[in-house]
This record gives structure tokens, sequence and C-alpha cells, in this order.
């Protein structure tokens, strides 16, 4: 390329889900993610990029341990500091895209600092904001001048995502960014239109606009992820984080006129086919409106190789009446995890800087069959495998053929112990307390919130979580209790608690307003109208009351006439 098309042209490498510190303390995978990661880095310095662009998840614990954060460090000052300088500039306003930062302004402007390679992140749900000062493994980055933290949005109620707007020459970019939030609440902010992306003042068409995300982009329950026709159509590229599997090439989303880039893990962090696929970063060039992703592919990640085996297709060679078909079995996956290792040494072949054992997994649904001792069976590879404890991973048939009669390998019920059980901590909690006795039920708390406490306080080492949720509860009943004017009243406490837990349960707000007429309700107040209740007209007599709303409460019955009318 000319000089005239490099002063023009963003260069930037691209990746997502580095995992720093997974399984640091495993002999054989220890090292895996800090070795990648220096790949990374030295494809950015030999590319001579204006900046890295990271879609999150650049740890793989929320408080990385020492070590993790020390190589880490180490790391960044070796590629990303130095003499180089910068060709491009910032013009938008730094104390707003950094604003969470004691230093707002990108980290190559600091008088104090020797930026080469400027790094740019959003947070991940690995690496997510905790406790009460809501700081991030990446805080600490940003505050030492190694990164550039953005993306950052701790509001409830509303999130507007304002653009790092860059020059490069006669290119113009825009890069927005959206740190990881609960993908239902974030789905819900959505739905309620509580989203805002800000578009620049001038020429707002003459910019490239890149969006930056880590959330479920494939579908994981109703609300569980964020479909791409919720963001806006005025986007260029989405840089998609989160999801692990490669699919760097930039797909085009035909409804939303806008390319989706996956970039995927650059570490095999579960052993499913999607990890299977060869791991890349990108270089993406930018130049006016138009982009080129080039695909670099990572060649220090370990190999892993996959297999489907359903024994029952093999009626020919096992007998379930044979009574040494176990034997049987155990030989012929045996001969699979051979022929895989095989094919690993191939690949292995002219490549010194990939670790030499690799991951190998057969997933074998063993329905209709006993199974064989996996202790036994995974010591014959234990010194050729990475993985010799989850070499093998047994399942059973429920249910999980599709309409053509093939097997979904997702649906069918684990044995493997070493999977482990998918539910979180959080669910286990809500399943806990839905059934358990009314005398242990929460009154103040939420199912939800203490899920939620007890997620932090055990994934993320978060100490005060539960006290914090106590106190933040405690303190929101007590202001309830005095807009409603009970406080000090014994008898109505409990009764008020009661219209507060409702109110959350139907994410509806009671307004302080609302009063209750003798044993019944006759009207709803609706911010400052006064309307005459659908369901309860005046002069519903208390027995229409029970038929309508199912109580006799007066208080409660108000309640869910109230609902009725907001829906």
């Amino acid at each position: 390329s000319s000089p005239a098309d490099d002063e023009n042209t963003f260069k930037i490498l691209i990746a997502t889900d580095i995992h720093l510190g997974y399984l640091e303390k495993d002999a054989i995978r220890g090292n895996d993610t800090f070795v990648t990661f220096e790949e990374i880095l030295r494809h950015a310095e030999e590319n001579e990029v204006d900046f890295i662009l990271l879609g999150g998840d650049l740890f793989h614990d929320n408080k990385p341990s020492r070590k993790t954060m020390h190589t880490c460090i180490q790391l960044l000052r070796k590629y990303c500091m130095g003499d180089r300088p910068i060709q491009f500039e910032i013009l938008s306003d730094q104390s707003v895209n950094f604003s969470f930062s004691k230093f707002p302004w990108v980290n190559y402007q600091d008088g104090n600092l020797n930026i080469s390679i400027p790094v740019f992140s959003i947070h991940g749900n690995h690496d997510d904001p905790t406790g009460a000062d809501a700081l991030c493994a990446l805080d600490l980055l940003s505050c030492a001048g190694l990164i550039n933290h953005f993306g950052q949005s701790m509001s409830l109620e509303k999130i507007d995502i304002s653009p790092v707007l860059i020059q490069k020459g006669n290119s113009k970019l825009a890069l927005y960014g959206l740190g990881s939030i609960p993908d239902e609440r974030l789905y819900r902010m959505f739905v309620d239109k509580k989203v805002t992306t800000l578009r620049p003042k001038e020429d707002e068409d003459s910019w490239f606009n890149i969006f930056v995300i880590h959330q479920n982009r494939s579908k994981h329950g109703a609300t569980n992820y964020i479909p791409e026709q919720f963001l806006d159509d005025f986007l260029d590229l989405v840089i998609w984080g989160h999801e692990h599997e490669c699919k760097i090439a930039p797909i085009s989303n035909e409804q939303q006129l806008f390319y989706v880039c996956q970039p995927g893990s650059s570490v095999v962090t579960s052993l499913s086919p999607g990890e299977a696929i060869k791991k890349h970063i990108g270089l993406l060039q930018i130049k006016g409106k138009k982009m080129r992703m080039q695909k670099i592919p990572l060649k220090t990640v370990r190999q892993f190789h996959i297999e489907d085996i359903i024994l029952r297709d093999h009626s020919a060679i096992f007998n379930p009446e044979d009574p040494k078909v176990t034997q049987k079995i155990e030989a012929f996956c045996a001969e699979k995890v051979e022929a895989l290792l095989d094919l690993a040494e191939r690949e292995h072949l002219g490549n010194p800087g990939q670790p030499e054992k690799p991951l190998i997994r057969l997933r074998v649904d063993y329905s209709g069959f006993e199974p064989f001792g996996m202790l036994r069976f995974s010591q014959r590879f234990v010194e050729r495998v990475a993985n010799p404890k989850d070499l093998i991973h047994f399942l059973r048939q429920k249910e999980q053929k599709d309409k053509k009669g093939n097997i979904n390998f997702e649906k069918c019920t684990i044995r493997s112990a070493s999977e482990g059980f998918t539910l979180r901590v959080e669910d286990l909690v809500k399943q806990y307390f839905e059934t358990a006795e009314k005398s242990i039920q929460l009154s103040l708390l939420t199912e939800r919130g203490m899920g939620e406490a007890v997620q932090e306080f055990v994934d993320k080492e978060e100490k005060d979580a539960i006290d914090e949720l106590v106190k933040f509860q405690l303190e929101k009943t007590q202001r309830f209790l005095k807009e409603r004017r009970i406080e000090g009243i014994e008898d109505k406490i409990d009764e008020e608690v009661t219209v507060l837990r409702l109110g959350r349960r139907k994410k509806i707000m009671v307004p302080t307003s609302v009063v209750t007429h003798g044993k019944y309700c006759s009207m709803c107040i609706l911010g400052e109208d006064i309307q005459a209740c659908f369901w309860h007209p005046r002069g519903m007599t208390p027995a229409q009351v029970k038929v309508n709303t199912g109580t006799n409460d007066a208080t409660i019955a108000h309640f869910l006439c109230l609902e009725q009318c907001f829906e």
C-alpha cells in the first residue's frame, strides 16, 4: 500500500475472550492462556497496528491471581509501550468516554506514559465490575495506564452509549462499546427502549461505526440473549464477544444491514464442538466507509479434537446380551482415541509453538449399554493427552432426536461427573425458596437478589455481597414505609411489606397515593389522574372483589386491580 493509503487506513487487531489465568494451576495447561496472549500481542507489534480492540473476558476470574495479573502487566508493558508514534487522534469528549476512570483520557495522551500500541477493551461477564466500588481487573490495568477501559454503564434505568470518536487522516471511526450486563436485564432494557446509542452531531454519515458487545448471541431462553435486530441499523460492524466459537469472517445481517464478526476465544475452556473450530484473531483495516478483515490463525493454541459416538449405530459390533460387550466398547473407544491422536500428531508437524499434548474428547451415547470404567481407560493416555480425566463423556438418550431423527447431543442426559452440573448458584437459590416451607420464605429479600448475592459470594469472592444486599433492601423497605406514612404502626407493617413484595414480583411501582376505602377498593390512582378502575367500579362489594382478584385482603386486592389498570 502507498504511504497515502496508510495515512488514511486504520489497522486494528481484533480479539475477544482471552481468559487469562484459565486452569493456571494445571501442570499441563497452566500457561496456555499466557502463551497465546503473547502471540496476540506479537501479531499487533509485527503488523504495526494503530490499536488493539478487545471484546471482553480478558481475564477468566473476576479476581485474577497475582501470577495472572503480573504476567498480564508484564506482557502489556513489553509489547504496548515504546516510542512508535500514534497516528490517530481522539475527537470525542474523553471525560464521557472514560468517565469511570480516575484518569479520564486515553492512555497514550498521558504525559507520564510512553504508549506505542493503545489497547481498548470492554469488560466481559468473567471480569465485570463488582463490589461497592464497582471495580474490576480492567480498572487496575486502566489505572496503571496499560489499557483504555470503555463501555461501562452502571445505571439500571437507562443506558446511553457514547462513541469514542477517532480520526486517522480522512477516515473517521465511531467506536461504541457496552460491557457485559446480565442478558435478561439488557433484553428488557432494549424492549423498553432504555438503551440509546448516541451519534455524532456533525456529518453522522461519514463515520464508520463499530459496536463491541459481550452477550449471548445464540438463544439460551426467551430473554437470555440479545437478538441482533435490537442493535441500531446505522452500525457498520458489530464485534461480538462471549461466544467462543470462531466465526471471525464478517457475516451480513440482511435485516439491519450491518456485519457481525464473532472472533471467538483464544483458549479452549469447554470441551464442546464449537471450541474445536480453529482459533483466529482478526486484522481489521478501515478506510473511509470500507473495511477488510484478515484472519490470522493462532499457532500457539492447544489442539482440540472431538468426536461423537452412538453405540446403537454399531449394532453389528455390539450386542447388549454379549457378556463381553463392555470390554468391546472400551476397545472401540480406545481405537477412536488413537485415531484422533494420530490426526493431532500430523497437524502438529511444522508448528513448534503449539503445545505437544492435545485435548481429546469422545462423547459416547451409551443408551442400552453399560459404561466402562473411565479411570482405568484414562490412565492409558495420561502421558499423551492434556485432559486424561475428562477424555470420555458418557451421555444417555432422553428425547434428544430432532425432526429428522438425528441425535442432538446438547439434550442428552449427562453422566460424566467431570462435566459438572450446569445450574447456576442463583438458580439453585431460587429453586430452594420456591420449594421451601412458608415459614422460611423470604419476606424483605427477593429470591433473585439473594441468588445474585450468593453467586457473587461464591464465584467472585465478594465477601460483603450478602451484607450489602440486606442493607440495601432494609433501607429500601424503610423508605417505602415512610412514604406510605405507616412507620411505627406495627399492625400495618406486614400488610405493606406484602404490597411491596407483590410490586417487585409484578415489576410495577405502587404509587404512594394509592388508598383503600373500607374493606374493598373503590378506585385506582394512576399518576396525577384519578380514573375509575375496570375491575373495581365504584360500589363493588367485597364478595365481588374476591371473585375478580382472588383475595379478601383490601390492600392486595387494590394492588391487583392497579396492575390491571397499568396493563
